[in-house]
């Protein structure tokens, strides 16, 4: 299966169209797919919020800024498609509830695509579990998040994988409440992301 061909198809996904249609936002799918077969860095987010789901393209907002300082990536490393692939939970923005709050990824999309979709990444060096519904899939744990990101070390040794919390301005305070995130688990996540993408493609 070339690249153009799982792209094209995943880009005509509608499955979820009556599911969007129905909430607050009242929007149609636009899945927002960022991978290539010579990628070596695996992102796996949650699902494209509303900014992301305007331009089209993986984390271009404030939750990606954050993403790439934790990381270390410039912009331009970032979407370098020959290296870095963006894979999300649920490829499209799966809109707001009555709260005005994001709603969940769609566990259809998940079930319908992600197997395929990382079966077509065989070079993969680095998963990055950005939130608790990737790291579900990817660990099968049944830990929190909290749990789970504070175990990264095992998680790194065992299947290459960092547990990251989601760099929603949302865990502001969970980053304020847990400093060793950022005193100890960045500058790992920084070294290792950086060996990997000093790979030549």
């Amino acid at each position: 299966m070339t690249d153009d061909s799982l792209h094209s198809r995943l880009a005509a996904c509608r499955l979820c169209a009556g599911r969007f249609a129905a909430t607050v936002t009242a929007h149609q799918p636009r899945p927002v797919v960022w991978f290539r077969r010579s990628a070596r860095l695996l992102i796996a987010g949650q699902a494209p919020g509303v900014r992301v789901h305007q331009v089209g393209e993986p984390f271009r907002d404030a939750s990606g800024d954050r993403l790439r300082d934790w990381t270390g990536l410039s912009e331009t490393e970032f979407y370098d498609l020959a290296r870095v692939a963006v894979v999300p939970m649920a490829f499209c923005f799966p809109g707001y509830d009555a709260k005005g709050s994001d709603l969940p990824p769609p566990p259809l999309c998940a079930r319908t695509w992600r197997n395929e979709v990382t079966a077509s990444l065989p070079d993969i060096r680095l998963t990055l579990l950005v939130g608790g519904a990737a790291q579900r899939w990817h660990l099968g744990t049944r830990q929190g998040v909290t749990e789970t990101v504070a175990d990264w070390r095992r998680h790194c040794a065992e299947s290459r994988a960092f547990p990251l919390p989601h760099p929603s301005w949302r865990n502001t305070g969970w980053l304020k409440r847990h400093p060793w995130f950022a005193a100890d688990l960045l500058p790992d996540l920084r070294a290792a992301v950086r060996d990997v993408m000093k790979e030549p493609p």
